[in-house]
């Protein structure tokens, strides 16, 4: 389950979203300062933060530096009043990965949430040396694949981050909205036929390995198996 450290000064609206995150299967660990938070982010080790920028004892801003120095690659959410272009940039610097503004629907706060974990699976994947997974070695960070017969094929940043996204998924179903948010941005007809052009190319370059497969689950995504 998704453990997700929620952080909103606004006790009637703090109840709304974590009531409403908990009905979709969220962890949540909920505060209403920012100092609190910090100490509530030590203890649970939480998957991702969403921090309100107007807090009593520690902004949000000053909150997030200290959150990334427990923690660089975790993803954080800020929520905020302000729509001022200053604002948002001091948001990223600070450690923001993304912001989404007051009031904001309940769908769009949980796509947001899903997009960045994926990337951040993704992230945490490129950043390894090498991964072996049946006759084949990927080099996430060279971005290069090792067939079984010695052959380099060399990836573009697509092929190299969905590849590592199935990776991370290993007889698991990795959704395919998933990937559209996490490397297209949205899930659009148009880019959704390009994630298929993708998936084939992936299939070809993975087929000299027949335990290795990519199998398409209709309307939900595809489960890759290595046996």
């Amino acid at each position: 389950m998704t453990k997700i450290l929620y952080v909103e000064d606004e006790p009637a609206l703090g109840k709304i979203v974590k009531e409403s995150l908990q009905s979709r299967n969220y962890e949540i660990m909920m505060s209403e300062d920012g100092l609190s938070a910090l100490n509530l982010f030590r203890q649970t080790e939480p998957d991702i933060c969403v921090l309100d920028i107007m807090l009593p004892k520690m902004d949000g801003y000053s909150l997030a530096k200290e959150i990334r120095k427990l923690s660089p690659l975790i993803p954080i959410i800020f929520l905020t009043a302000k729509s001022q272009v200053e604002d948002v940039v001091k948001g990223f610097q600070t450690g923001g990965n993304d912001y989404l503004k007051k009031p904001f629907s309940l769908e769009e706060l949980i796509v947001r949430i899903e997009n960045l974990l994926t990337l951040t699976k993704s992230q945490k994947i490129q950043g390894r040396q090498e991964i072996v997974f049946g006759k084949y070695v990927l080099y996430p960070s060279r971005f290069e694949l090792q067939s079984p017969n010695g052959e380099i094929k060399r990836l573009s940043h697509k092929e190299n981050g969905i590849l590592g996204l199935l990776l991370e998924n290993i007889n698991k179903t990795t959704e395919r909205k998933d990937i559209l948010f996490a490397f297209w941005g949205d899930d659009s007809y148009f880019n959704s036929r390009n994630l298929d052009v993708y998936i084939t190319k992936l299939r070809d370059y993975l087929k000299a390995d027949p335990n290795i497969q990519i199998i398409t689950i209709k309307g939900i995504g595809y489960y890759f198996t290595v046996s």
